[in-house]
């Protein structure tokens, strides 16, 4: 049973997890100072309050709806500052490290067998039929 217990411990996606939740949370800490010491502070440049202190009475309940604005206020700017600086730059790299070809736009579909030939075929390679143009 140990033997078991430390195969499963030391399979690759036990670590690789393990190892994902800690980067995850480093990361998470960088995005949430960013968000908390950088973008919050320029929204107040722009006028956006703090709604912090904004409470509705209701009977005997107070429901601060001020903290749920700040949340969902800090929730949009967490995720544009993952969008902006984390996904559109990885995207941008992804794209200038493709090195495969655009197999799409180099095919056609034969009209008669409907299978995927190159472009410049003159004869379908599965039908033998000929092709236009």
């Amino acid at each position: 049973m140990i033997r078991e217990f430390r195969d499963f411990v030391l399979r690759g996606n036990v670590l690789d997890l393990a190892v994902g939740i800690v980067i995850g949370a480093a990361f998470s800490a960088i995005v949430s100072s960013f968000v908390a010491d950088v973008l919050t502070p320029l929204l107040g440049l722009l006028g956006v309050p703090d709604f912090t202190r904004a409470v509705l009475n209701v009977g005997g309940a107070e429901i601060r709806y001020g903290l749920f604005l700040n949340a969902l206020i800090s929730f949009l700017l967490v995720a544009a500052a993952i969008f902006f600086f984390v996904v559109k730059p990885m995207n941008r790299l992804a794209e200038a490290r493709k090195t495969e070809l655009d197999v799409t736009s180099l095919t056609k579909d034969c009209p008669e067998c409907l299978s995927s030939i190159p472009d410049g075929a003159r004869r379908c390679a599965f039908c033998a039929s000929p092709q236009p143009g």
